[in-house]
């Protein structure tokens, strides 16, 4: 039987969401590694004779320091699963960091990944030119922020284009086509909010379109460099990769 679980984290503690081998062996503490571990206490414990892992899959892999508040993860088990006890005893051994809700059956053919239409990021970071003892680690920004020609900005990004100025690296994945559906920014106080939903996401994507319009503020560049970037599919056009702290994966719809 095949269930599906949304999964909340906050991300600093943790060394990316996904499971990392090297040289065979698994190595850092990842929000995959616990929620498995879990898993195998509730499922297998009860159960010894049943050796068989508990495999997860997630929605899609967030970075080291990147929050959850909407993770899909699913899971095969052959045990008929009481929702409401689950929930709360996979709450109860997994670290405060984590944590589980609505567990639901799935068909057999849904993916967590595959199955998903949409993604919804959210980014935020504090426009402030002095600290404040409770900013944590979320990146401050010294300067003023015009929101007015941040979404100016933004609106480049909307529709299917080749992001590949935006990707680092380590993207695996040979498509670099993404159709983004939602690009905006709001301020509300001194912290500022970017939106950002589309159907796929390419590695530190969403931390790079970031560092890019905070190049362009910061440079008093014009609005259009964001589409001159975008068409260069040229990493090295695009801003910096900004710090992790401050993103959240909201949702992912179905």
């Amino acid at each position: 039987m095949r269930y599906a679980l949304d999964v909340q984290y906050r991300g600093k503690n943790y060394d990316g969401s996904q499971i990392q081998f090297e040289g065979g062996k698994e190595i850092g503490t990842t929000i995959q590694g616990e929620l498995e571990k879990a898993l195998r206490t509730l499922i297998i414990g009860e159960n010894p004779e049943n050796n068989r892992p508990i495999k997860t899959i997630f929605s899609g892999r967030t970075d080291k320091g990147v929050n959850s508040l909407g993770q899909v993860v699913h899971f095969d088990t052959d045990r008929t699963i009481v929702a409401s006890k689950f929930i709360y005893q996979m709450n109860e051994i997994l670290p405060d960091d984590i944590s589980v809700d609505n567990l639901r059956i799935v068909d057999p053919s849904f993916h967590a990944q595959k199955s998903a239409k949409a993604r919804y990021y959210r980014y935020e970071l504090i426009n402030r030119r002095y600290k404040q003892a409770f900013d944590g680690d979320i990146l401050r920004v010294k300067y003023d922020l015009d929101i007015e020609r941040m979404q100016t900005a933004l609106n480049f990004l909307l529709g299917e284009h080749d992001f590949s100025s935006f990707k680092s690296s380590g993207t695996l994945n040979p498509s670099k086509v993404c159709f983004i559906s939602r690009a905006d920014v709001e301020k509300q106080g001194d912290r500022v909010f970017i939106h950002l939903e589309g159907n796929r996401f390419l590695y530190n994507m969403v931390r790079t379109i970031v560092g890019t319009l905070l190049e362009i503020e910061g440079h008093k560049l014009p609005v259009e460099h964001m589409k001159d970037v975008l068409e260069a599919r040229d990493r090295r056009k695009a801003g910096q990769t900004v710090s992790p702290y401050g993103l959240t994966l909201v949702k992912v719809e179905y």
